[in-house]
């Protein structure tokens, strides 16, 4: 089994630590692709506000390191109207980078106490200011209402919107979820736009996302499961560690190069 998935590194994983750090990581890891992160708040490496300058920069520094964008992190609260002012920005800035997926969640980054009808309230506006720009939103696996594959398929249907599809989180669906992704992602893998591969060692609400291959997530299987599945579309890395205070440098370029080689020595590359 060889997969043709793209597979990128998201640059959440260097969470503490500069874009230039994060993307000379992920390059030297091996990745050719990157999944960028612009949650206000959390991990702000393409800043929302971004003018032409800073974007340009960022571009020449992928360019130089031989990256290519695969999607975009844009995370905000989507019940509120903040929220769904940052979603906005977020999907601008896809546009004005040329990215096609942008990966946000109902809650943003924190919740886990959702309100489902202000989200549906904020959600379809999102959705069509994203579908005039040829944008993707890719609902991550991650929540409460969104706690699963099997969860999101409802949701997906009452939004109903064709360009709003799933990110499943490979270790969230077992922390939120409490159920195992080898379990869960048959059921989703139609509605899937990307994939976050991320690993998990731990029962339950344990914060522990090691690198791919040191936790407790079979990724064999999950591969498998995407190759039968047909799914041909992005993958990325994301290491979340235990939390704060972030790994050393150096601890975060190893989990990363640590996790390409897992997943080479899987076939997808």
């Amino acid at each position: 089994m060889t997969l043709k998935n793209r597979l990128g590194g998201h640059t959440n994983s260097y969470h503490t630590y500069s874009l230039e750090e994060a993307l000379e990581g992920i390059a030297a890891a091996g990745y050719r692709y990157v999944e960028l992160s612009a949650v206000r708040g959390w991990t702000e490496h393409v800043p929302l506000e971004a003018d032409a300058k800073t974007l340009g920069h960022i571009q020449r520094m992928m360019n130089q390191l031989g990256l290519m964008s695969l999607s975009l992190s844009g995370h905000s609260d989507l019940t509120t109207k903040a929220g769904l002012a940052d979603g906005l920005l977020a999907v601008d800035l896809c546009e004005r980078m040329g990215i096609a997926i942008m990966n946000t969640a109902i809650g943003g980054h924190y919740s886990e106490s959702e309100d489902e009808a202000a989200f549906m309230g904020n959600i379809h506006e999102l959705a069509d200011y994203a579908a005039a720009r040829d944008v993707q939103l890719g609902i991550e696996i991650h929540g409460e209402i969104t706690k699963s594959g099997e969860a999101s398929l409802p949701v997906l249907e009452r939004i109903g919107r064709k360009n709003v599809l799933i990110n499943y989180d490979t270790a969230n669906v077992d922390f939120y979820g409490a159920v195992k992704a080898v379990d869960d992602l048959p059921i989703a893998i139609p509605k899937l736009v990307h994939v976050h591969l991320k690993d998990k060692l731990g029962e339950g609400k344990v914060w522990n996302f090691p690198a791919i291959g040191e936790g407790d997530i079979d990724f064999a299987r999950v591969l498998q499961i995407l190759d039968k599945g047909g799914y041909t579309g992005p993958v990325s890395v994301e290491i979340e560690f235990v939390g704060e205070p972030w790994p050393p440098l150096a601890e975060v370029n190893r989990a990363m190069k640590a996790s390409y080689d897992k997943l080479a020595s899987l076939g997808l590359t």
